[in-house]
């Protein structure tokens, strides 16, 4: 073990000692009483079992982005997550799912594996230099350093060093991501786009485009439905209202059943005339969503308008419709990186916003991206 590494396991200690009251004081909150044990004690957090392919990942956006390669691989695999939210999309993958402990504990926490995968700016000096120890293959996926963080990265490059020296391979997004990783000692770098991006859409039903202009509300929650309805006025266009949760399409339907009398608007519920003709239209039926808004001039995008986290801004801007969404898209951030020309509007804001609706640029999406690459350093092809 070097001098840099002992004080550093040194430094993590007094570290942890100081967070301890704190760390007591939140796991005692029902969001964190199982995340910040495991973390932090290792309550029911033992290491991985079989070893094998290991992906790390920080969010529930980053856990998703994972997908489309653990499915190609098409064998178990391990993942460690940082966060609540990536814990349970995690699952949805593989049934090997641990919080990553904090890096005091990785040094006997972690066992030798085929591979390690961590995705984007999961930069733990501990978790690669063990890794590498354990004779553990070790690739960094979706590389980026932003404009915004480019600075602070660059005033500690010595450390990240540290880190790339224990890194075998790096997929960068961009040629410019890759200059400014190799000035923090990243090698072996190469440029795939973003992965995000890497697993597009795909149209099932094709519906008739309609003459009218299209707005679709998508995966509406509760509250959500009456602020656009007070927002909306049927000089817009069409109103497509698709509910994230089926059991919520019942209590919609009155909702948008006495909006549409009181207005004097046709109105129809999707499972009872699968048709688009009405003004205002209820999608009770899962799985057409992506097809609609194939025919959507616009999509106001729910879950961010009441504190949900937001929902995934790929699909809208694949099909370059104009995009709005609420502020609170704190699940989604990374996604919405990748993607051009949205609109993030305040509850009070929507009225206002849709009044100017045809005149706001359509979304598009950034750079795609490939998995291939990785797929082939991970079997070692």
């Amino acid at each position: 073990m070097s001098l840099f590494t002992l004080f550093y396991y040194i430094f993590s200690f007094f570290i942890y000692i100081l967070a301890l009251p704190y760390l007591l004081y939140k796991s005692k909150k029902p969001k964190y009483k199982i995340a910040i044990p495991a973390k932090f004690w290792l309550k029911n957090n033992n290491s991985f079992s079989r070893s094998g392919i290991w992906f790390h990942t920080c969010s529930m956006g980053e856990t998703i982005a994972i997908a489309p390669i653990v499915k190609a691989l098409n064998e178990e695999v391990n993942i460690s997550v940082i966060t609540n939210t990536a814990y349970p999309e995690a699952l949805k993958l593989t049934k090997n799912v641990r919080y990553l402990p904090f890096e005091l504990f990785l040094p006997f926490w972690i066992k030798k594996q085929k591979v390690l995968v961590v995705m984007e700016a999961e930069l733990w000096y501990m978790l690669f230099l063990f890794a590498k120890i354990r004779k553990t293959k070790t690739i960094l996926i979706n590389a980026r350093i932003s404009d915004k963080s480019v600075k602070s990265y660059m005033k500690y490059s010595w450390f990240y060093k540290k880190i790339f020296k224990n890194i075998d391979k790096v997929f960068a997004q961009s040629e410019e991501d890759k200059k400014r990783l190799e000035l923090l000692g990243a090698t072996n770098i190469e440029v795939i786009g973003n992965i995000k991006l890497a697993n597009l859409p795909k149209v099932k039903n094709v519906f008739e485009k309609q003459k009218d202009f299209v707005i679709t509300a998508a995966s509406t929650h509760k509250n959500e439905e009456e602020l656009i309805l007070k927002s909306y006025n049927k000089s817009l266009g069409k109103l497509i209202i698709v509910p994230r949760h089926p059991e919520r399409f019942d209590e919609v339907n009155v909702l948008l059943e006495n909006y549409s009398k009181k207005n004097n608007m046709t109105y129809n519920r999707y499972s009872l005339n699968e048709s688009f003709e009405s003004q205002i239209v209820l999608v009770d039926k899962m799985g057409i969503l992506t097809d609609i808004m194939n025919i959507s001039d616009a999509v106001i995008l729910g879950g961010a308008f009441e504190k949900i986290g937001g929902h995934n801004p790929i699909e809208p801007a694949f099909f370059s419709c104009k995009l709005i969404s609420g502020e609170h898209i704190f699940n989604q951030k990374s996604l919405f990186e990748c993607v051009n020309d949205y609109y993030i509007v305040k509850n009070e804001e929507l009225k206002e916003t849709l009044e100017n609706i045809k005149n706001l640029k359509n979304s598009s999406l950034v750079q795609k991206g490939s998995i291939e690459p990785i797929l082939k350093e991970i079997n070692g092809n």
